[in-house]
Order: structure tokens, then C-alpha cells, then sequence
């Protein structure tokens, strides 16, 4: 059984990593878009804008519902990495017990 689930879990958070990342880019990516840095006219920077937009809005609208109005700082990025942080500890404390006891 360890056999199998080790190289599982290194895949499952190889991809929490990427997401990590999705997230921080798109956060940086909205301040960037509200301070009007970069040119949301441009086409390319639309598409990007877009993707980041899917990739994280399905995750970050739920937690958005539950917390309070902070004045327009929106600290949902925050919350999303402190829970992807949280599933790969847990994930990495399963893929320890496997070795260890398989």
C-alpha cells in the first residue's frame, strides 16, 4: 500500500504547490489591475486576467461569503494559502506514517 500512496501525495501536493502560486499571482495581479499598472486593454493581459479569475474565484468567492467587509482589502488570498499550507502538512504527516509503518 505505501508503495502507491507515497508517489500519490507527492503529486497531490506538487499540484497545492501550483495552486499556492496560482493564487499569489492572481492576487498580485488584482492589485496591479487596481492601481492601473497594467493596461486591461490589452488583449493578452485579459486573457491572463481571465484565467486567474477562473483558476481561483471558485475557491476564493465561499470564503469571501463568511468573512467581514475589511474596506476593500480582501484577505480571501490569505485564508486560501493558510488552508492549502494546512492540507499539505496533513498530507505530508500521512506520507510519513505510510513509510514508516508499511
Amino acid at each position: 500500500m505505501g508503495n502507491f500512496v507515497v508517489p500519490v501525495i507527492e503529486v497531490v501536493i506538487a499540484l497545492i504547490n501550483i495552486y499556492w502560486w496560482v493564487v499569489i499571482i492572481a492576487a498580485v495581479f488584482s492589485w496591479l489591475m487596481a492601481f492601473g499598472i497594467i493596461d486591461t486593454r490589452n488583449h493578452v493581459v485579459r486573457m491572463a486576467a481571465g484565467f486567474l479569475y477562473r483558476a481561483t474565484e471558485p475557491v476564493l468567492r465561499p470564503i469571501q461569503r463568511f468573512l467581514p467587509s475589511f474596506g476593500g482589502l480582501d484577505i480571501s488570498p490569505v485564508i486560501v494559502l493558510l488552508i492549502l499550507w494546512f492540507i499539505e502538512m496533513e498530507l505530508r504527516q500521512i506520507e510519513v506514517y505510510t513509510l514508516t509503518h508499511s
